[in-house]
């Protein structure tokens, strides 16, 4: 390897591990805007492995679990990236915890040797998404690390410097690449869904990266949170702040009641969506992100526009949202989960063990220096 080289996990197309391919490939250079990160440590999400085994396509109406395997019949899923077809071969990752080492001409010198995370989901206009009453032209275009474009699995990585976010605290490298996807993506969740002081919020999958990210955050605006989660886990979840834990096999109406909670965050969906209408009060908002349990849901409108529910779908990020977990993390506010590392190389194994669902936060990559 040359100083004009660098190692990375490129992913080759969809399909099964052997798709992940750690190489030698060309260092990226910053160009005008932008800046080079070495990066220090790089986040495990779903939607890397989503990407990988074409998920998102609209073929697909099983859980992230049963999708995972299968490599024929992934590997004929051409439209299961985010905006149809994803720009293979690809570098993903979308949390990357790094340290500038060089910006594009004209950039700010200043900025070399800062430890940062990079906002993974990236404006390409000005206007955030829709509200209520807001004009269709007005919905923000994103564009995300590590799907759209070459992101953190690799020993460097190019981002536009205004997507940089220095932190002030003692975390751990690894600690810090927990954040920017799972944190974001609850952060954005929360505010869409107004959660105040007095809210009920209900978390299905409470002890995953996103779930447990949004007990914290939560409980950081002074909500009674009420979580799900494997029995095997619920002293974790219960030790992050939540106030009650049901498992994951409870009847949720029967142990709630029917309109018993303001909001419910559900990633998970599947065959429990029914029940997470069935429990929200009158007026009350549904707000998801994604669909680990299945995107093909049961829904009866009647339950739906009887009780005056919301249901809110969440990618983009509003502004706020990034720099608010920045400040929760250098308030205190929140801690990192993190549940195990592994080199780069061993993406593999990690995604694997990851898959079982065995863990409590996140796991993280590690790049060789």
């Amino acid at each position: 390897m040359t100083s004009d080289t660098m190692m990375a996990i490129v992913t080759e197309g969809v399909g099964d591990y052997d798709q992940l391919v750690h190489r030698e490939v060309p260092r990226p250079d910053p160009g005008p805007g932008e800046v080079l990160l070495r990066v220090l440590a790089a986040g495990v999400n779903n939607t890397e492995i989503n990407t990988r085994v074409g998920w998102y396509s609209a073929s697909v109406t099983t859980g992230t679990e049963d999708t995972s395997s299968g490599a024929e019949e992934s590997a004929s899923r051409t439209d299961g990236g985010w905006n149809a077809a994803t720009p293979f071969p690809l570098i993903q990752g979308a949390d990357c915890c790094g340290r500038v080492v060089a910006v594009g001409p004209d950039g700010d010198e200043g900025l070399v040797d800062a430890r940062v995370l990079v906002r993974a989901c990236m404006r390409t206009n000005g206007f955030d998404p829709a509200g209520p009453g807001a004009e269709t032209s007005d919905v923000m275009e994103t564009r995300w690390l590590g799907s759209d474009f070459d992101g953190a699995f690799a020993q460097f990585v190019v981002v536009p410097a205004g997507e940089v976010f220095t932190v002030d605290c003692d975390w751990t490298d690894a600690e810090l690449a927990t954040i920017p996807c799972a944190y974001g993506t609850a952060e954005n969740m929360v505010q869409r869904a107004g959660v105040h002081s007095g809210s009920t919020v209900l978390v299905p999958g409470a002890s995953g990266g996103v779930g447990s990210a949004l007990v914290q955050l939560l409980k950081r605006r002074g909500a009674t949170v009420i979580g799900i989660a494997s029995e095997a886990k619920h002293e974790r979840v219960l030790a992050l702040g939540t106030d009650r834990v049901l498992g994951r096999d409870a009847d949720v109406v029967k142990a709630l009641g029917q309109q018993s909670v303001d909001v419910v965050i559900d990633n998970v969906a599947g065959a429990g969506f029914p029940a997470m209408l069935m429990v929200l009060r009158r007026g009350g908002i549904y707000v998801s992100s994604g669909a680990i349990g299945g995107p093909a849901v049961d829904l009866d409108l009647r339950t739906m526009y009887l009780s005056d529910l919301t249901l809110i779908g969440c990618t983009a990020w509003d502004e706020p949202v990034f720099a608010s977990v920045i400040d929760a993390i250098e308030s205190g506010e929140i801690r990192p989960l993190l549940e195990k590392t592994f080199p780069l190389e061993e993406i593999a194994d990690a995604q694997r063990e990851f898959l079982t669902k065995g863990h409590v936060g996140k796991f993280a990559l590690i790049p060789a220096p």
